[in-house]
């Protein structure tokens, strides 16, 4: 493990969060920037970079900046192809733009490919040599590290589970695919979901009790919605699974984000039609396991590969 100190950068939908990491963590943080304050891409980038000057006072031994974002990278030019949830964010060439600004060696990646990272080298997948990694959210991330690498394919866009179809006439999905996964078990799509089985039902519910961590505790207390709700979550997830795993033959399969922190109301029922789809090749010896690091993970591999690079 790197011990050497860089700062990991979390960019997301509604905000930025910026910490320092040694080792396995995250020992100082810079307040959180509100993403949808910016219009453009220039001006964000430069507070970005005041944050972590601000970071780098007060440990001025500073090697190297991560940045993960949801979206696909460049990777040799550091360039961000586009970001569909942030506006003015189109080919955006986020690595030269803090190099100049800060001096340091910046490298930036795809958020997920972070996540996966800092769980194989730190976390839940250390000493596995295959293994798929997804992160559950507002969107479904993944990341694959395939014979002892991060795989990102021929243009650096790989992995991409969350794209990955569970119905060739779903959904229209952002790229234009249809029935993507993260449309159908993305945290909104859940409480929507969840929203409408209870008035079905006849049961009054706000959509704000919905949530995953809502319905979570639900079905922790037996409420047959909320359970329901969970079952087909799981039966969604582990259809990309299954082709996952006979695609890949992954040893392990690391699930981390909000949505997984429904616990055992997940992971028992995926794992029931996980391994009632694989045939012994595949599920022999396979690990479902959630994530060691939450919201820490961005930055925790975002900083490292930074470090690796560097």
């Amino acid at each position: 493990m790197d011990t050497r100190t860089a700062a990991g950068i979390d960019f997301g939908g509604t905000s930025v969060k910026i910490g320092v990491v040694q080792g396995t963590k995250v020992v100082d943080s810079a307040p959180p920037i509100a993403t949808q304050d910016y219009t453009d891409a220039p001006s964000l980038i430069e507070d970005i970079a005041r944050s972590i000057e601000m970071l780098r006072s007060r440990y001025p031994d500073l090697a190297a900046v991560g940045v993960g974002v949801p979206g696909f990278v460049d990777l040799p030019t550091g360039t961000i192809h586009n970001l569909t949830n942030v506006a003015g964010w189109k080919m955006v060439p986020i690595r030269d733009e803090l190099n100049q600004r800060l001096g340091l060696p910046v490298h930036a990646e795809n958020d997920a490919n972070a996540m996966a990272y800092a769980e194989w080298k730190l976390g839940a997948g250390i000493g596995f040599n295959h293994l798929v990694a997804l992160t559950l959210g507002t969107g479904v991330g993944g990341g694959l590290v395939i014979d002892g690498k991060l795989a990102r394919g021929a243009q650096y866009v790989g992995g991409e589970l969350g794209q990955t179809s569970i119905h060739y006439a779903g959904r229209v999905g952002a790229y234009g695919n249809r029935g993507a996964l993260e449309d159908y078990i993305g945290n909104r799509e859940i409480a929507a979901e969840a929203h409408r089985r209870y008035q079905e039902s006849g049961q009054s519910r706000q959509m704000d009790q919905c949530s995953p961590k809502h319905l979570a505790e639900a079905a922790g207390k037996g409420d047959s919605v909320a359970q329901e709700i969970w079952d087909e979550v799981a039966q969604m997830l582990s259809c990309s699974l299954v082709n996952c795993c006979f695609l890949l033959n992954p040893e392990a399969i690391i699930i981390g984000g909000g949505v997984a922190k429904a616990g055992p109301v997940l992971f028992d029922p995926l794992k029931k039609h996980l391994w009632s789809q694989l045939g012994d090749p595949f599920k022999d010896q396979l690990q479902v396991i959630p994530a060691k690091f939450s919201n820490e993970a961005g930055i925790l591999g975002a900083a490292h590969l930074a470090l690796n690079e560097a």
